[in-house]
């Protein structure tokens, strides 16, 4: 069946009829390969000098460690492919037989392995490859087949000859036992080639391998930093949003703020010292933040209009406690050996608590 091409396409099929293995070797012939070592050197006539020869182009000698048949069609010319660690909180570990990226929590409210887990998954769904298996705890992934296929020679008169990839991958997900600190291991587990219908037997090189898994690599921390990008942003943006926090009155007045403890741990580094404390110490494990008031503020106070706290110089502690509700937290303030503070010094309190816990805050 005739094709109907237009003239750039028939110009663009032309000069493109090489396989993706002949681009990485250098163009023109290989004649240099059987000059051999017995070149005849420069006759010099009787009665003139020989010239002086720079070595400023002379190659230099193979090191022991060099391949010595990497000559010609053997010789790839492409340069390396390097591991990029775009994501937030990587960088790159390279070992002698796997290709590893590092990956550090950003999130302590985020299970970690979970994270990378999913990002694979989300990453291999996006691109439409399948999974053959999956183990969560293992952190194993194993790839079905990725097919790739490009057209090499197009002909007008009959059907096109096409370039065939086939490969299967691995991705290791390990992570540490303190939970923190995980990684990204890649492998490729198979590889066809076929031109034209016809399968080619392809022995790849350690070199080779590199480049694929590189490759891979590359596109699923590329995916992840996309990501976490946005994660980190929506996190950003919900942490600044305000905390609405109500007095309850009682024996002992303490605050209850709408929202869960992470949530409150995190404004409270924001906003104790905006009202004048200075944080000592914090507790995560006890839920317990450590204050120091030192009221020498009266000056900026009367001049900015801020309300002076009723508190008199000192220590004081500042406990949370869950309730039975997730997104409540209580919060009761206290004087540094654990004793209740008068209901009226909660209440003045209370009001500059109130307003900084609700504010709203730039994202930047």
């Amino acid at each position: 069946m005739l094709k109907h091409l237009t003239p750039v396409l028939l110009v663009s099929t032309l000069a493109a009829c090489s396989t993706p293995m002949e681009r990485r070797q250098a163009n023109g012939n290989e004649e240099y390969l059987n000059a051999g070592s017995d070149r005849a050197e420069l006759t010099i006539p009787a009665g003139l000098k020989a010239p002086h020869y720079s070595r400023e182009f002379a190659i230099p000698e193979l090191g022991p460690k060099a391949d010595a048949s990497l000559l010609g069609a053997k010789l790839d010319i492409r340069p390396p492919l390097q591991v990029l660690p775009m994501a937030e909180g990587t960088h790159v570990e390279e070992g002698s037989d796997s290709i590893k990226v590092v990956v550090e929590s950003v999130d302590n409210s985020i299970d970690l392995k979970k994270e990378i887990y999913d990002y694979l998954l989300a990453f291999l769904a996006k691109r439409d490859i399948g999974v053959a298996s999956a183990n969560f705890d293992s952190g194993i992934i194993d790839t079905d087949w990725i097919d790739y296929d490009e057209v090499i020679d197009s002909s007008m008169f009959g059907s096109d000859k096409v370039y065939s990839l086939k490969q299967k991958y691995r991705f290791d997900v390990q992570v540490r036992p303190h939970g923190r600190t995980g990684a990204i291991v890649i492998e490729l587990l198979d590889h066809q080639e076929s031109y034209d219908g016809d399968a080619k037997e392809t022995a790849l090189t350690g070199e080779d391998k590199r480049r694929y898994t590189v490759d891979m690599l590359n596109s699923a921390i590329g995916y992840m930093s996309l990501q976490r990008e946005s994660a980190l942003r929506a996190k950003r943006v919900e942490q600044s949003l305000g905390i609405p926090v109500t007095l309850e009155d009682g024996e002992q007045s303490y605050f209850v703020a709408d929202a869960g403890f992470d949530k409150v741990w995190d404004r409270l580094r924001i906003v104790l010292p905006e009202m004048g404390f200075e944080v000592s110490d914090m507790d995560r494990s006890k839920k317990l933040v450590f204050l120091n008031y030192d009221d020498d503020s009266g000056f900026w106070s009367s001049l900015w209009g801020d309300q002076q706290l009723p508190l008199k110089k000192g220590g004081y502690r500042l406990l949370l406690e869950t309730t039975d509700n997730p997104d409540k937290t209580r919060m009761l303030l206290r004087t540094i050996a654990d004793e209740p503070l008068d209901n009226e010094t909660i209440d003045g309190v209370y009001n500059a608590f109130r307003d900084l816990m609700s504010e709203d805050r730039k994202v930047r």
